[in-house]
């Protein structure tokens, strides 16, 4: 039996990294260390997976390994890695060299694995990937759609790297930017690239980051470089991914900032509900601290740069620059008015740059490949690549990275895999609770995802947050529940947010409820339009898009709440009711066994009834009905 030979770099390094030359020859020894050829296993362990399991797949594939270590030529190596970004499939894993995706994995199948995949050179099928509609899995990660039509530049190393092992990170080229800028370029210089490659802010508002950068540059003062880590629109979760799996791509991006503005202090303000995104941050800032790499004389140079992280509680207004820093500086977290910019007066009254996770962490590969290179993806007014959580009634939730101005259509459907149980795509909401609501089918499925488009048709992309929507969902039900999220996370500081809103809420509850009247319509969009309009920041002047979009393109849907009682889509429970179409029902009995309130009755082969007055809308029956026999009337 052949001797198990370990293939993980043990390279400790006593003393801080003196220069770029001295990162480089670093890199080169933990390249050298690496057998390329050896078998590797990744478990994803962002907080997708880690929510189903994947720390006990981790902890008993090591011990799997451990165990079958004399019948293995060389030892495989188990890594932990941030989110692969294929979340409903989770726990995950992929197996190098072979390039293999494993689904829905178990603990107590990683043995199995081992002994088969690892040692017989065997592919386990029950583990493949099965395209929706199709009868053929696919092994390896590489032929699968949802990764092989996506764009990868933000999140390059996200799950493939360890998040709590700056080796790995090196190895993979963190921090080569910040060498070739102390190394070979001048603050303006850095600027002019960022400029070149006509970066956007990525947390909505899309402001050019070369330019706000020129501009926080030329104050006097103290200067702070701030990253917004305060992701809060439901079902968004992009920020997160990255400081979960790579949060050297953001500290680099963040230190390249620093050092364009004559920075020597940063801030990362991280949601609470984090805590993952938190302890590898924390852990990344110690070791990049330890090599030299942040804190001071960074690579052995006059440039100095100390980075802390600071936890929000939550508040989804502290998403906005001025209320971020007012919560930084241990204030309440509230907006206020941007006659003066925060690069002129921001955090402790001073200069002052905020960008958000993603933008930061696309900079490195910019200074590294430069401005033009960036700018041959995406559009000429939306550059670069986007990345996107797409979640709802679609096949493939997960975490997406394209370039600008792909397709709702691409997206949703090359990616995504379209939408589950044969149901029609009804509508895409992007931009957060203060985006709006896109119709489809239509003209706008083919619509291309960037800054200016989606704003054209009232929405707009805002950090990125997609949520696909079907046939089943109510659109009035669908503005209720952001409006009421917003009146929730509102401030209350100006008077058009705080009682626009709850104004809205008001209305869109009763219309729910089938106490709808003539003239609400109307009113809701006079009252959304002041809202937008006069409201003091960010959240305000958008807060009202749910409901203006919805009214815009679902205005049947309000009418038929409010004029016929009725909720089209069977969802606002006061206006519907189920019926069993006599023609249709084959008397299966499925229904009958799934009612918990035992409201169906009816002989087997024989038509169903149910009894309206025992029914609790559930859904059950129409959900499980095979031959399409439950009507939503």
């Amino acid at each position: 039996m052949a001797t198990a030979i370990s293939t993980a770099p043990d390279l400790a390094w006593t003393k801080k990294i003196s220069s770029p030359q001295e990162l480089a020859s670093f890199r080169q020894a933990i390249l050298a260390s690496l057998d390329p050829n050896a078998p590797r296993i990744r478990v994803c362990c962002g907080t997708g997976c880690k929510a189903v399991g994947s720390l006990d797949v981790l902890e008993a594939m090591k011990t799997a390994v451990a165990a079958a270590g004399v019948d293995v030529h060389v030892m495989p190596e188990v890594k932990r890695t941030g989110c692969h970004g294929f979340c409903s499939r989770g726990p995950l894993l992929t197996l190098e060299p072979q390039g293999l995706f494993y689904q829905r994995v178990k603990s107590e199948d990683t043995a199995e694995i081992v002994q088969k995949t690892i040692i017989g050179g065997e592919v386990i099928p029950r583990f493949l990937y099965k395209p929706p509609g199709s009868k053929e899995a696919i092994a390896k990660v590489s032929d699968i759609p949802f990764f092989a039509k996506q764009t990868k530049l933000v999140l390059k190393r996200v799950g493939r790297i360890d998040p709590f092992d700056i080796r790995d990170a090196i190895a993979a080229g963190a921090y080569e930017g910040i060498a070739k800028v102390l190394a070979e370029m001048t603050p303006q210089q850095v600027i002019e690239e960022i400029k070149v490659s006509r970066l956007r802010g990525r947390g909505g508002a899309g402001f050019p980051t070369g330019v706000k950068w020129e501009s926080c540059a030329g104050q006097a003062g103290r200067h702070y470089v701030i990253c917004n880590g305060d992701e809060g629109d439901p079902g968004a979760f992009m920020d997160a991914s990255v400081m979960e799996g790579d949060p050297h791509a953001v500290l680099e991006g963040m230190a390249i900032a620093a050092y364009a503005m004559g920075s020597d202090r940063g801030f990362l303000y991280v949601r609470m509900e984090y805590p993952l995104a938190v302890q590898t941050l924390t852990a990344a800032i110690r070791q990049a601290e330890d090599l030299g790499l942040l804190g001071q004389n960074i690579l052995g140079t006059d440039f100095s740069f100390r980075v802390s992280v600071s936890t929000g509680a939550g508040a989804f207004v502290c998403g906005e620059s001025s209320a971020l820093m007012s919560s930084l500086e241990g204030k309440v977290g509230r907006p206020r008015a941007k006659y003066i910019r925060s690069t002129e007066k921001g955090f402790r009254d001073s200069p002052s740059n905020l960008n958000n996770v993603e933008t930061y962490a696309n900079v490195p590969e910019i200074i590294l490949r430069g401005g033009q290179w960036y700018t041959t993806y995406g559009t000429e007014r939306s550059t670069g690549t986007k990345v996107f959580s797409l979640t709802g009634n679609v096949h493939n939730v997960g975490l997406v990275e394209v370039p600008m101005g792909t397709s709702l259509k691409d997206i949703v459907f090359g990616i995504g895999g379209g939408v589950p149980n044969k149901k029609e795509l009804k509508a895409v909401q992007t931009g957060g609770p203060s985006g709006g609501c896109i119709p489809i089918p239509s003209k706008f499925i083919d619509i291309n995802v960037g800054f200016g488009k989606l704003a054209e048709i009232g929405s707009m992309m805002g950090s990125g947050g997609m949520i696909v929507m079907d046939e089943n969902t109510c659109m009035v039900e669908i503005s209720r529940y952001f409006i009421n999220f917003l009146v929730e996370e509102s401030c209350g500081q100006c008077t058009p947010c705080r009682e626009g809103l709850t104004r809205m809420r008001e209305i869109l509850s009763r219309i729910t409820q089938g106490e709808g009247r003539e003239g609400d319509i109307e009113l809701l969009e006079e009252i959304g339009q002041f809202t937008n309009n006069f409201s003091l920041c960010g959240l305000g002047t958008s807060a009202a898009n749910p409901v203006l979009s919805t009214i815009r393109y679902f205005r049947d849907e309000y009418e038929a709440h409010i004029r016929d009682k009725k909720c089209p889509a069977g969802v606002c429970k006061p206006l519907y009711y189920y019926e069993i179409d006599s023609e249709k029902c084959t008397g299966c009995g499925v229904c009958r066994k799934r009612c918990p309130a035992a409201a169906i009755e009816g002989e087997k082969k024989k038509p169903h009834t149910i009894h309206q007055e025992l029914c609790i809308k559930c859904m059950e029956c129409y959900r499980n009905c095979k031959f399409d026999s439950i009507r939503i009337m």
